[in-house]
């Protein structure tokens, strides 16, 4: 490898990357202690390290290789002593007759390639590929302890017979039995739930491709890619899915849902599983509900505390409507679940519809709605409202009906819980007067009204200062005379974040207490801004406001806040 100015120098010279981005990717390498190739990655220069490594490959006229696109064969990676593939970076690819084909991120170290030869014995090609993509592969191949490595050499010792055929369909349902009770198959798919549950995983996604199979978990509100899996088996992997989930492995062309239901030591954990036909094979998403990883406590949400006072205050209201507002995934459901462990007492009758029950908590009458045979959220509110209730969650409030029942179930003496779709605290006033409520059923019942988003946190082992352009901060909303002396830091990326430099995610939270002025306003149909001024000024924190304060406090990035807020 050309050292960094060379580099520069070629990547200028091809057109590759212009003079003024150099510099600032230079800048950047003294700033950061990067290398330039992932500087020039950041700033947006190149799209990933491989494509340098495909350029530098053509200039030598040694070719480049994507390691993530291969599955290597163990016996010929083990051809090179660990120590020196860790020590070196330096894996092997494969054989052809006496040479051995190696990927090497400085193919100019002569010393490196001759102790090869000498090893090996055998002649030694090398191809490029990026530092970052031979330090993963290293450790994912040399990794003894890697129980995906011991489970995929036993399928390769087994007899088990391969069923990912060119014509899936010819499969027939018995050879699929056989081979899904395969017992390096059963502890392949094991492993991957385990591993996903062990990991804090939401969600475990497998897809076939034409010529890959992936693995991914939902970490913290990201994918992350698990290891590699043979694509020989995509077919058996995804059937061993759907027998565990009691779903017809025969039936390849619909989609279908099942649970699964496991234990891990005292842990029972449930999988939501849904299997969908896609061009190349069937792709299953396993929803993990693990009861342990809930966080119950309002106080460990990432609630400041003034907005924690005040949504406490509402849950503890003896009557009115209550709203969590915000899309999938912002945890508006954690939240609820949260406030209703905190009010779960022997002297008052909780009621839930949900869609379905996440999870089931003693003291508390949980409801799973079913649309399909008339058991809607609209239907199971006017149920509740003859069993006696003291506090109701509706799951979602989808339509102007469940809508209606809501409100006027919180008019009449009850507590209301509730989910709604929209972007901010101050519009969900718009979009249930949208709905056909009245205003003034909606003044007299909303007491609070709280938007939320998740943003990921920063990993603390791996946690550091670093510069954000001022430019950024101002548009993102930090006041000017701060932007001299904000301290803004990100993750530099460790094992224990498995590289990402985020671990474990918070809350942001913008609560709206429904004031008399505001039931004023609402009453005289006011606009969402004219609700969001009047909001600010009786102390609301919008969401991008918490994001900066999270930001000011080390919790999180700018890229999250920026993301997640608008």
């Amino acid at each position: 490898m050309p050292n960094q100015q060379e580099l520069g120098a070629m990547l200028v010279q091809a057109g590759k990357i212009s003079d003024e981005q150099l510099t600032a990717a230079f800048t950047r390498v003294e700033e950061k202690d990067l290398r330039l190739e992932q500087a020039l990655v950041e700033i947006g220069a190149v799209a990933d390290e491989n494509d340098i490594s495909v350029f530098v490959g053509k200039q030598l006229n040694i070719g480049a290789i994507r390691l993530s696109d291969i599955e290597l064969n163990q016996d010929v990676v083990k051809m090179i002593p660990y120590d020196l593939a860790r020590k070196f970076n330096i894996i092997a690819i494969s054989k052809l007759g006496k040479t051995l084909v190696v990927a090497v991120n400085d193919p100019s170290n002569v010393y490196v390639l001759d102790t090869i030869k000498f090893i090996t014995g055998f002649s030694v090609q090398p191809v490029m590929s990026p530092e970052s993509a031979i330090k993963k592969a290293v450790e994912y191949y040399y990794s003894d302890s890697s129980e995906y490595i011991r489970i995929l050499q036993g399928l390769d010792e087994s007899n088990l017979e391969v069923i990912a055929t060119s014509d899936e369909d010819a499969v027939s349902e018995s050879d699929l039995q056989s081979a899904v009770q395969d017992k390096p198959l059963v502890k392949l798919v094991d492993s991957i739930i385990t591993e996903a549950v062990r990991k804090g995983a939401s969600d475990i996604h497998i897809e076939t491709y034409e010529r890959k199979i992936r693995v991914r978990c939902r970490i913290d509100g990201a994918l992350q890619e698990m290891s590699a899996f043979p694509f020989r088996y995509r077919a058996a992997i995804v059937s061993r899915v759907k027998i565990m989930a009691d779903l017809d492995i025969s039936e390849r062309r619909r989609p279908q849902d099942g649970r699964i239901k496991i234990k891990m030591g005292e842990r029972a954990v449930d999988l939501r599983v849904s299997v969908l036909p896609t061009i190349f094979g069937e792709k299953v998403v396993m929803r993990i509900l693990d009861p342990t990883a809930l966080q119950h406590d309002l106080t460990k949400l990432g609630f400041p505390n003034l907005a924690l006072e005040k949504f406490e205050h509402a849950i503890h209201l003896p009557y009115g409507i209550v709203l969590v507002t915000g899309p999938t995934g912002s945890g508006k459901t954690t939240t609820l679940y949260s406030a209703l462990r905190q009010i779960n007492n022997v002297d008052i009758n909780i009621m839930t519809a949900e869609d379905p029950v996440e999870f089931a908590f003693e003291g508390i009458n949980q409801v799973a709605v079913k649309p399909d045979i008339g058991l809607t959220f609209a239907a199971a509110l006017r149920s509740f409202l003859r069993q006696d209730p003291d506090v109701v969650m509706v799951g979602e409030i989808r339509d102007t009906e469940t809508a209606e029942i809501a409100i006027r179930a919180a008019l009449t003496g009850h507590l209301v819980f509730a989910t709604l779709h929209t972007n901010d605290a101050p519009s969900s006033i718009v979009r249930l007067i949208d709905m056909g409520i009245p205003k003034f059923l909606v003044a007299s019942s909303a007491k609070l009204i709280m938007a939320q988003r998740m943003v990921r946190t920063i990993c603390p082992t791996c946690r550091e200062e670093t510069t954000v352009d001022s430019e950024i901060l101002i548009n993102l909303g930090v006041p000017e005379e701060e932007i001299k002396d904000f301290q803004v830091y990100h993750g530099r990326g460790c094992n224990e974040c498995n590289q990402t430099g985020m671990a474990g995610r918070t809350g942001l939270f913008e609560v709206m207490t429904v004031s008399p002025r505001i039931e004023r306003m609402i009453l005289d149909g006011a606009a969402t801004p004219e609700l969001t001024e009047q909001a600010l000024k009786e102390g609301m924190i919008t969401l991008r406001m918490a994001g900066i304060d999270k930001i000011r406090q080390g919790t999180t990035t700018v890229e999250e806040v920026l993301a997640k807020t608008t």
